[in-house]
């Protein structure tokens, strides 16, 4: 019996080929599982496979290409996320494809569109034995996944591994995880590729020191999917060669396969700028264009592994090889010595507002300038991305002094994270979707009936989270009490009633709600949750009270029931342990930071507060007396009292616990709270008792009970705990009022109907009651003290709500209002 052969194997029967977990598949075994999958498969069609770091994907990708099949690639969970694709492209069809057609990838650019590369055996075959040559692979060499397989880089990994009769290590762990360096380890890997975001997570995992002392087998790192910073390539070329491995920096498209230059390694150091020169069998010029610099002009390849042509649909999978050469887009210029460097691109440089912009340079001086900030450009406009709203005007800054554009031109988006594709690529076609986003929601309100993916729309925004599906609720996407404030506002004006569970709800369930209730007649008003509208007037009554307008006293306690509130509705609402300790570090982190920062300065210019007090560690180290020190006594609460619920719900059985009686856990959380209280100060507390961590902590626990309080009775029982715990602690019968009072509201839950006007202000004012409660100290004292309350009053609430939009700690209806 003749052994079977294919065109992509070049191993020994007995040697290994591939390596999943403890299955070590040879050359010959995986020559045998084709075959067999050749068989299944049948008569030439068109095949849908999704890629993944598998032995099976493997075995059916090369029986499909044995055979000529042409083989549609796609990422895992595709064939669901892409149908647009499997429309356009059906698998199975038999008729219109071109004989030489082998494989239809996607660009990196092309997400979300039915664009593909067409390829042939003979780009594929080039490119591997392109690669094969100028890395000088052998059979002893052990690769492995670290990138995606649908992925023109890492499919080109296996494909030239294969082809000299190397071994490929399957695996889907990242380079970030543990366990992927001890699988690399265990194989003996003599070579890894990556992107420009792999070495980003090598640089957090101290790769240098913790990781390349245990890989001795290591030959060779391989670098491309985009440019990566001259002082980063220089700094892993040193490294490695410290320890006799190359660093091979390399450019390519998946329009030729996978490469079309590398860098020699040795040139690393001294031209860490440079793509480096045409791989073997293929040629690179330099074509002039008008416009750019002397020297300078458009990247074009040449070689056999440049595509057959795009395919837009069906019919064109018929259409033959359609390119001599390659056009790629790229601005570059051929220094001395005969290699070649990327400068930008041509679809990156632009005109906003009639000035010309080099998108890739002003990128490139933020990152020199250590900021991560990705830019699109409009004619009327240039939007930058950024992760942290404490960037935004040097971001701002920045771009203005790069480009002369000036104020709206220019503006500052701060997203949750950068969006990037599974190849780590920046992801623009997500950013264009949030700037389409964006400027919908600036437009008017809209008055038909509610979708999803207004509502999708709406999370993407104010969450900073392009990548939001219609299947995504607000607690998944990291939603928390500041951004719920302005949500709910406008999911109120175009749904009306929201239910009480709706931040768990998905978009697509909340756009079902409003349709099941489209024949209600519409109410006048806007609904507002009883929970925003009882901050703002919490937050207000604090103000009025201490400017001595009025004393009533006891908002401050009731903004912590609210806080409890929003803790069991967001962050202990996310599912799984970790989720949820890390949620609450973060809360205990929003508020810490900036009050310490606020305090600190405050403290630095010449006010009296002591440094516990900027520590916000007043409560424990100061006076049993009231003074200045006291004033931030309800943000150390907060942030204590969260930290001390992280470290609870740390410990597994108390996580687990938890999740399974949320409303039982809570009543436990609460009896502690109770317990310490009564125990460090019987019934009522004495001046500055009312004030400390352990003796209110009670409060926020109450918020807590009241959130998970579903059913009649359990409302009932919480009603009667919050008349009980507050009866007597101050001494005084109104403060206890308001306090019950508040508790009440929150456990009627019900939204409030009230005048558009309202509702905004109501909206703005809780949103930026934080800021409103650490800067009013400072602004209403002098006045008051001139006779002014009324001003000081205003004046309080304006400064917090101004402060608060100047720093971007609150959430806006547009995240632009800051950067206009």
């Amino acid at each position: 019996m003749t052994q079977p052969t294919h065109w992509l194997l070049g191993g020994a029967g007995s040697e290994a080929a591939l390596v999943e977990g403890d299955r070590v598949v040879s050359y010959a075994e995986l020559l045998t599982l084709v075959d067999t999958e050749r068989e299944r498969l049948g008569a030439r069609h068109l095949v849908a496979l999704e890629a993944s770091a598998t032995v099976d994907f493997v075995v059916s990708y090369l029986a499909a290409l044995a055979d000529g099949h042409p083989v549609l690639l796609l990422a895992e969970g595709d064939v669901d996320r892409h149908a647009h694709l499997l429309k356009t492209y059906r698998p199975g069809i038999r008729t219109g494809l071109h004989p030489d057609l082998a494989l239809l990838l996607s660009t990196s650019g092309s997400t979300g569109s039915p664009k593909l590369v067409r390829l042939s055996r003979d780009n594929v075959l080039a490119n591997a034995r392109s690669i094969a040559d100028y890395l000088d692979l052998r059979d002893t060499d052990v690769a492995i996944t670290s990138l995606p397989l649908h992925y023109c880089y890492g499919l080109s990994v296996l494909h030239s591994h294969l082809l000299v009769g190397a071994t490929v290590v399957l695996t889907d762990l990242s380079v970030a995880d543990a366990c992927f360096w001890d699988l690399a380890e265990g194989a003996g890997v003599t070579g890894l590729a990556g992107v420009p975001h792999t070495f980003a997570l090598l640089d957090a995992i101290s790769f240098g020191r913790c990781v390349l002392p245990r890989l001795p087998s290591l030959r060779y790192l391989t670098q491309a999917g985009g440019r990566m910073a001259p002082e980063r390539v220089r700094h892993y070329a040193g490294l490695l060669h410290e320890r006799g491995v190359d660093l091979v920096v390399m450019y390519g498209q998946t329009e030729a396969t996978a490469r079309m230059a590398y860098l020699p390694p040795e040139l690393a150091l001294d031209h860490p700028e440079a793509i480096g020169v045409p791989i073997p069998g293929g040629t690179l010029r330099i074509e002039p264009l008008p416009d750019t610099p002397p020297g300078t002009g458009e990247l074009v390849y040449a070689g056999p592994n440049v595509m057959m042509g795009y395919a837009d649909s069906a019919a064109d999978l018929a259409r033959g090889p359609e390119l001599i050469e390659l056009h790629t887009g790229d601005l570059a210029r051929e220094l001395d010595g005969g290699f070649f460097q990327v400068v930008g691109r041509l679809d990156r440089q632009a005109k906003v507002l009639g000035h010309r912009v080099d998108v890739d340079r002003v990128e490139g001086g933020l990152a020199d300038a250590g900021l991560d900030v990705r830019l699109l450009a409009r004619p009327d406009c240039l939007w930058a991305f950024v992760v942290g709203a404490r960037l935004r005007g040097r971001v701002r800054d920045l771009v203005i002094g790069a480009t002369g554009l000036r104020g709206a031109a220019v503006r500052v988006v701060v997203l949750d994270r950068l969006p990037k594709t599974a190849a780590g690529k920046p992801d623009d076609s997500l950013l264009c979707e949030h700037v389409r986003r964006e400027e919908l929601l600036a437009g008017p309100t809209t008055t038909g009936p509610v979708t999803a993916a207004e509502i999708r729309d709406l999370y993407a925004v104010v969450l900073g989270r392009p990548e939001a599906q219609v299947g995504d609720s607000f607690v998944a996407l990291g939603g928390d009490s500041l951004s719920y404030v302005e949500v709910s506002t406008r999911l109120g004006a175009r749904l009306g009633d929201l239910p009480r569970d709706w931040p768990t709800r998905s978009a697509t369930e909340l756009a079902g709600l409003r349709a099941a209730s489209d024949p209600a007649p519409r109410r006048r008003g806007v609904p507002v949750d009883t929970s925003v509208a009882l901050r703002a007037v919490a937050i207000t009554l604090v103000v009025v009270t201490h400017a001595d307008l009025f004393q009533l006293q006891g908002g401050a306690h009731v903004l912590l029931a609210i806080a409890g509130y929003n803790l069991a509705r967001f962050q202990l609402a996310l599912p799984g342990r970790r989720a949820r300790v890390g949620a609450l570090l973060r809360s205990a982190r929003s508020v810490a930071i900036p009050a310490m920062l606020f305090i600190g300065a405050l403290a630095a210019v010449g006010h009296e507060y002591r440094w516990p007090t900027a520590l916000l560690l007043n409560g424990a180290l100061g006076g049993d007396t009231w003074d200045p020190q006291w004033q931030f006594w309800f943000l150390e609460t907060l942030v204590w009292s969260y930290v001390a619920l992280a470290t609870l719900l740390a410990v597994p059985l108390v996580g687990r616990a938890q999740r399974a009686a949320p409303f039982v856990a809570a009543l436990v959380v609460l009896a502690l709270a109770l317990a310490l209280r009564y125990g460090w100060t019987g019934v009522e507390a004495g001046t500055t008792e009312r004030y400390t961590t352990g003796v209110v902590a009670w409060c926020l626990a109450l918020g807590i009970c009241a959130a998970y309080a579903q059913e009649r009775w359990q409302r009932l029982l919480v009603a009667l705990l919050a008349v009980v715990a507050t009866a007597g602690f101050f001494g005084d019968a109104l403060r206890e009022a308001i306090v019950v009072g508040g508790v009440l509201l929150l456990l009627w839950g019900r939204p409030v109907r009230l005048p558009a006007w309202l509702a905004s202000t109501l909206a703005v004012l809780a949103s930026a009651s934080l800021w409103i409660y650490l800067t009013h100290w400072q602004v209403y004292p002098p006045l008051e003290d001139s006779g002014h309350q009324l001003l000081a009053i205003l004046a309080s609430l304006v400064v917090g709500v101004a402060v608060s939009v100047l720093v971007t700690l609150a959430s806006r209806a547009i995240r632009l209002i800051g950067s206009r």
